[in-house]
């Protein structure tokens, strides 16, 4: 049996997708407000500190996937990596890539913070959310956009403000935990050259398909990148 797109179950799939992403919102807002990633402490240590101010202010203590905290020349390597605790330093750019788990629904979401007066960290720090924003407009401008439209648009952006994609996708899907169950298919459930189908449409059991939009932007020669990745499709 299949779900309706239209009906009761999935508006409470999208609201329940859009409340995970709130609830991350006000988590990392607190966490520049109390600032939790900040030069000389650890990326594990920042790390644990994000859990535990998401389990104090929300009782979350799932992620679906592992918890990152990049400074420095760590902000170069891609999700796979697992690179040594290194201490944030004054100058460094850092940034966030967290899964909470909000009432079985996923968040996936990422921030950049940017340490010191470097002009190219702080255009980077800047052009995150822009180019995040454009690939949104493109999104909701194209209703039959295929995940390689929408990331040969991403990687022109990027490449138009001066920043190499850092990984070899752009986004995929989202929803309830975990989410990877969501499609058998691993080309169709990423933006990546490799997807030509529409991202809009519904997996194999009827469920509307909702995105995340994931930036990872690296300049190799001055060796550093920054993070940037919310929902795409719902707000």
């Amino acid at each position: 049996m299949t779900s309706d797109p239209s009906g009761p179950d999935e508006a409470g799939r999208a609201a329940g997708l859009v409340a995970a992403q709130e609830k991350a919102v006000a988590l990392f807002a607190e966490v520049e407000a109390r600032g939790l990633v900040a030069p000389g402490a650890g990326e594990r240590e920042a790390s644990d500190r994000i859990r535990d101010l998401a389990n104090d202010m929300f009782g979350t203590t799932k992620h679906w996937h592992k918890r990152i905290i990049r400074s420095g020349p760590n902000t170069l390597l891609p999700y796979r990596d697992n690179p040594p605790d290194r201490v944030i330093g004054e100058d460094d750019v850092a940034f966030a890539d967290f899964g909470p788990i909000f009432e079985e629904y996923e968040a996936d979401f990422g921030r950049s913070y940017v340490f010191g007066d470097d002009p190219d960290k702080r255009r980077l720090l800047v052009d995150l959310p822009r180019v995040f924003d454009a690939g949104r407009a493109v999104f909701a401008g194209d209703p039959d956009i295929t995940g390689r439209q929408l990331y040969t648009e991403v990687e022109r952006l990027a490449e138009e403000a001066g920043w190499e994609i850092g990984i070899w996708h752009s986004g995929h899907l989202v929803g309830e935990f975990p989410h990877e169950t969501n499609d058998g298919a691993k080309a169709r459930s990423y933006i990546t050259p490799d997807n030509t189908a529409p991202l809009r449409g519904t997996d194999r059991a009827g469920r509307v398909r909702h995105w995340i939009l994931e930036l990872h932007f690296v300049d190799r020669r001055r060796g550093f990148g920054g993070f940037y990745e919310q929902l795409l499709d719902l707000a």
